[in-house]
């Protein structure tokens, strides 16, 4: 990122009645300065959807198809991280938490997982194609806009899921930083393995053990993106056996070694990171804690 660049970002909480279903609410003002274009990677993540003012971006999973020039940016939940290369623009993001998954897109998860697309053109999302009409307009303030976001997903008055408990202790479980095995979340829920994993599946979009290891390694990842100084050995999660694993398992997640990572620029995501931590006590999404669990739970 040159000295002329410049990535602005401010993190807006949900209001509570909409706070067990969505991370967070974001606006970004991206400004590549004389680079012409940013390029960074998302670490992996739950889904989203970014809704941008100008439709000039390029993004990809690895190995996927890259989705170039869309305005309406939906992904689903990811163990892999999204690549992206973007013009200067305005952005609103919104972080769908496995509930709000379930509760406003409806399709199995694990069918999305990995997935990017274009939002307008996708047909599991065109009840949220009017939302982007409502945003980059300049009539409104930015805190008129989160005011409009909420508006906009209370007036789709989705019904209530028959799972929702379920779902919220799993994932309460899932994030609790004690939990390193398929049989602590048996647990730590009162669930049997059979439904945590068919839930997982549909709502979370992998299995209860792919969960666990993304979850190791995103707490790993944000210590090291909010304190380089560390070194990755300083970062390591404690259920990890030793460094030689916790590689094994960067390659798998990020496809690349942690010191290529670590030698990568990246101009959009540390400054995303910094102030994530900042405001919203979470340095990454994948590490909110769910509103609701049950008594007892993490």
């Amino acid at each position: 990122m040159t000295s002329c660049s410049s990535v602005q970002v401010r993190f807006h909480t949900p209001p509570d009645d909409l706070r067990p279903y969505f991370t967070t609410f974001y606006c970004a003002d991206l400004d590549p300065g004389d680079d012409e274009t940013l390029v960074d990677s998302l670490h992996p993540e739950w889904a989203g959807l970014r809704f941008f003012s100008s439709a000039l971006g390029r993004s990809w999973f690895e190995g996927g198809k890259s989705l170039d020039n869309a305005r309406f940016v939906a992904t689903g939940p990811s163990s892999h991280p999204l690549h992206f290369v973007l013009p200067r623009t305005r952005l609103w993001g919104i972080g769908l938490l496995p509930l709000g998954w379930a509760k406003f897109i409806g399709q199995p998860a694990s069918d999305c997982a990995n997935l990017v697309c274009d939002g307008n053109s996708h047909p599991a999302l065109s009840h949220l194609v009017p939302l982007a009409g409502l945003l980059h307009g300049g009539k409104l303030t930015e805190m008129e806009e989160v005011e409009a976001i909420a508006a906009f997903f209370r007036r789709l008055d989705r019904p209530e899921l028959p799972d929702h408990q379920r779902i919220t202790d799993i994932h309460a479980a899932i994030v609790d930083p004690t939990a390193s095995s398929v049989h602590d979340l048996v647990d730590l829920t009162g669930l049997g393995q059979r439904t945590i994993e068919r839930l997982c599946l549909r709502h979370f979009g992998f299995s209860p053990k792919v969960l666990l290891r993304r979850q190791r390694f995103m707490r790993s990842l944000a210590q090291f993106m909010l304190d380089p100084s560390l070194k990755w050995i300083g970062a390591l999660d404690s259920h990890y056996h030793d460094q030689a694993q916790f590689v094994r398992e960067f390659h798998a997640f990020m496809g690349v070694t942690p010191g290529e990572y670590a030698a990568q620029p990246h101009p959009v995501l540390s400054r995303f990171v910094q102030e994530r931590a900042r405001s919203q006590g979470a340095a990454v999404q994948t590490l909110d804690r769910p509103a609701g669990a049950s008594k007892g739970q993490p």
